[in-house]
């Protein structure tokens, strides 16, 4: 489609049906555009191949509405999940299916001068091995954690720019596309709410376990990020008097002990002074928190242990967040939820014990179905929230 066609209204019919195939009504209401010129819109992407007819939807009396769905293919989203350690990164097409393998390389963030030409240099060997027309690649999207200003480009706490532009910029300079940057809990939440359990609850919190504790909120099926873009750093709760100096700066945070961080030096700590646990001892090496996760999951009674505690000041710090933000659910998704019914008992046993019985009893606690991918599948799902400022052209 020339780009004179593809203006914001077309943009924005893409949008909804990239979240799944809509009937020309169902999208009207969620664009806010006339049925009429809706239909015109649909016409003229199915005569430019973007769109397809995808049988029929359902009718509350009548003829049965035709529904669309976009044509997969058509063009990819380069996205990217970031941790401290390790960078991951994929292609998906527009119906949010990966066209390659995830790749995955280490990338240490904490005091690394060279962290974001080491994050161009992976995702561009990535685009090397993946061999895919770039000029197919609508923008990257890119979930990091840190304090992320997600409208002026910025991560506050890691991937140093030194030549005058923003992060944003100079990503999309080096890779050659448009970038978008986000914070990676959100990018949780962001898939949470557009490919999760969004469809079913309109108030969530969801839960990012990973070497941090992130936060994801949604208030009436939207994201909220607060004032500054800075809401959810669940992590930083002052939650023990511990003593123990956090990564922010300041003491007795949440993360200092309920971080996989944190499990993975309370292992390395115990087995040190003689605990013995025949799985983790029977590796011969440095315990890792992965080695934790599996090795739980498989029964190991230290390991679950490990997991109880940590799940315990989660549920402390759930506690707080319940009697502000009343959630219809709370969803435990990221690194850690792989071995996700662990957390279970012990986050709703410190619930019980610090909430006010009646808002505990309105707030389900889930396991996310999204899986490791989730953070990516957010990714590509925020570069899709913007397509209104990308050019898109044939």
């Amino acid at each position: 489609m020339p780009a004179s066609e593809f203006d914001s209204k077309s943009k924005k019919v893409v949008r909804s049906l990239y979240h799944g195939k809509n009937s020309c009504a169902t999208i009207s209401a969620e664009v806010g555009l006339s049925i009429p010129s809706v239909q015109k819109i649909i016409n003229a992407l199915l005569q430019k191949g973007w769109i397809s007819e995808s049988g029929v939807g359902i009718s509350s009396g009548g003829r049965k509405p035709a529904t669309y769905v976009l044509n997969a293919n058509r063009l990819y989203i380069l996205c990217v999940a970031m941790d401290q350690f390790t960078t991951r990164v994929g292609l998906t097409d527009l119906q949010n299916n990966f066209v390659t393998p995830v790749h995955e390389f280490e990338l240490k963030l904490h005091n690394n001068v060279n962290a974001t030409q080491d994050l161009v240099n992976g995702i561009a060997l990535y685009l090397k091995l993946a061999n895919i027309d770039s000029h197919k690649i609508i923008a990257a999207g890119i979930a990091m954690p840190g304090f992320v200003n997600e409208a002026d480009g910025i991560n506050y706490s890691y991937l140093p720019v030194d030549d005058g532009h923003n992060l944003k910029e100079y990503l999309s300079e080096k890779l050659k596309m448009p970038v978008f940057i986000f914070n990676d809990s959100n990018a949780v939440a962001q898939a949470e709410l557009k490919f999760g359990l969004g469809a079913a609850f309109q108030e969530m919190m969801v839960i990012n376990i990973g070497w941090g504790i992130g936060l994801g909120m949604i208030i009436n099926g939207k994201m909220y990020n607060g004032y500054s873009g800075f809401a959810g750093e669940f992590s930083h709760i002052p939650l023990v008097k511990n003593g123990q100096l956090c990564t922010c700066g300041k003491h007795g945070c949440l993360e200092t002990v309920a971080s996989l961080i944190a499990v993975e030096e309370r292992a390395i700590k115990e087995m040190r002074e003689g605990l013995y646990t025949t799985s983790l001892t029977a590796l011969g090496r440095k315990i890792t928190a992965q080695d934790i996760l599996e090795e739980a999951g498989k029964g190991d009674r230290f390991c679950i242990k490990l997991i109880a505690e940590a799940g315990y000041h989660i549920g402390e710090g759930l506690a707080i967040l319940l009697h502000i933000m009343n959630p219809q659910v709370i969803v435990l998704s990221g690194k850690g939820a792989a071995v996700g019914k662990l957390w279970l008992a012990p986050i709703q046993q410190a619930i019980n014990e610090h909430s006010i019985p009646r808002l505990a009893s309105f707030t389900e606690i889930a396991i996310s179905e999204l899986g490791n991918n989730a953070e990516l599948i957010g990714a590509a799902s925020f570069v899709m929230e913007n397509i209104h400022s990308i050019t898109i052209t044939e």
